[in-house]
């Protein structure tokens, strides 16, 4: 059975790399919409989730200035993966694709930072997992 999906996949142009290229895109694009769309309808709510959170550290007072950076972030790695995603799929490039990966991976990083900086560190430990993820989707990019 195994090879048989292989063979089929294979007739319709996507490789075994692909097939892990566009799981990690998938996840990623889910993951990042997601968030940035979540920020982007829920601004107020946010923005007072993370004023209250970083106010007694050095990025407490840079909060509004810095939410918006991290929500265009993470919309840019959801969509970049999404539509990097539909790319692999019908032409085979994977370009866009990587952009969005490695954009996954500048959005945790910001998250990460600001975890650590708000001494939150289970909240930190929480992005590996995340990270690791998209640093996989890179390498599988990078690969393929």
């Amino acid at each position: 059975m195994e090879n048989e999906i292989v063979r089929w996949l294979a007739e319709l142009g996507i490789s075994k790399i692909n097939v892990l290229q566009i799981l990690f895109s998938l996840m990623a694009g889910i993951l990042f919409i997601q968030s940035g769309l979540d920020k982007v309808f829920n601004w107020k709510g946010e923005l007072d989730f993370y004023k209250s959170h970083f106010k007694d550290t050095i990025l407490g007072p840079v909060v509004p200035f810095l939410m918006p950076v991290i929500t265009l972030s993470e919309l840019a790695a959801g969509f970049l993966s999404g539509f990097g995603l539909l790319l692999v799929l019908f032409t085979g490039k994977t370009g866009v694709a990587l952009l969005g990966m490695l954009m996954a991976c500048l959005s945790i990083i910001q998250l990460f930072l600001g975890q650590r900086v708000a001494k939150d560190y289970n909240g930190a430990a929480v992005l590996v997992p995340y990270f690791l993820m998209a640093a996989a989707g890179v390498y599988f990019y990078l690969l393929g």
